[in-house]
């Protein structure tokens, strides 16, 4: 049996893994626990040891790593990952120091956005902006076929763009970025702020059923006629068909992908962002580009993260 590639996504909650085959099939995969003890000192060493519990290692051609924060993805270093603890880490070279196997790293986003364009909806497009809608805004560029890192692994960040100069602050300290709107903790933002101004809205109602809302509530909500939501949602596709329509306008790509749990909300949130993007963007730039929802949902991570080792060992043989 030939070797292959281990993939893998490591997540503030969990870190994910998998054994690739050449062709990008998964072969088997599983998951850890993200230990955050200690600036997540022995997140590392609890990888390789799940390597070594799950795979033969003599049969490993190379570990790729997707992980979050700002990255150097030539040097596998790790400049700051606030959810698990990281600063300045040599995550390449302290993988490999343990393994004795060649290791590849790059930011989580672009990683999935590399899953998506080899095995999902991408189609192998040399240019791609990829949306992650999650807790997060996330965002991963391929240009002319490779990740765009840019000087100091910052490239990408669509979530940290500037959509409301006056709104909400960010985590990152600044107002008004992509990500305090149009996420899910975004959504829900926008929807307590409806509960205020109406307290006996039908949002408001179902917050006090349930002691909290959810993006979920929001979109039956809208279903079922409910005005705030519905404006909610509008003003959410709004700022993402504006964000996108400007990243389309500086990388001019031929896909946009749009993954995260927020894709799964329906196909008529997708054509609101769609209608915002088209309306917004140079017609020269749209007319060209096609936006679709993500195909490989978890795995697009541990997929991506094996493709930079396929990418980067020329003579990969299996």
């Amino acid at each position: 049996m030939g070797k292959s590639i281990i993939g893998v996504d490591v997540g503030g909650t969990t870190v994910k893994l998998g054994i690739i085959a050449n062709d990008g099939t998964v072969m088997d995969k599983w998951q850890i626990p993200t230990n955050k003890d200690n600036h997540g000192a022995s997140i590392i060493s609890d990888i390789w040891n799940s390597i070594k519990e799950n795979t033969d290692t003599e049969a490993i051609k190379g570990i790729g790593v997707g992980a979050p924060g700002f990255i150097d993805s030539n040097a596998g270093y790790v400049y700051e990952a606030v959810n698990i603890g990281w600063r300045n880490k040599a995550l390449a070279d302290e993988l490999r120091s343990i393994s004795g196997l060649p290791v590849f790293t790059a930011n989580d986003a672009n990683v999935a956005a590399l899953g998506e364009n080899w095995k999902g909806a991408g189609s192998n497009a040399r240019n791609l902006v990829a949306l992650t809608l999650g807790t997060g805004v996330g965002g991963g560029i391929i240009v002319n076929g490779d990740i765009l890192d840019g000087e100091n692994g910052t490239a990408g960040e669509i979530g940290h763009t500037t959509v409301a100069p006056d709104g909400y602050l960010c985590n990152c300290g600044r107002k008004g970025c992509l990500e305090t709107l149009a996420s899910a903790t975004g959504m829900v933002r926008q929807a307590m702020d409806k509960m205020e101004q109406d307290p006996e809205s039908a949002l408001a109602r179902r917050y006090k059923l349930n002691g909290a809302i959810t993006t979920k509530d929001i979109f039956e909500l809208a279903e079922a006629d409910d005005e705030s939501c519905s404006d909610i949602i509008a003003y959410t596709a709004d700022v993402l068909g504006l964000a996108i329509a400007n990243a389309a306008a500086i990388i001019n790509p031929s896909k946009i992908l749009i993954g995260g749990g927020l894709s799964k909300a329906g196909d008529k949130f997708i054509r609101r962002i769609e209608d915002a993007f088209r309306e917004y963007s140079l017609t020269r730039a749209s007319d060209i580009c096609e936006l679709k929802t993500a195909q490989l949902g978890n795995d697009a991570g541990i997929i991506g993260a094996a493709y930079l080792v396929k990418q980067y060992i020329e003579d990969l043989t299996f």
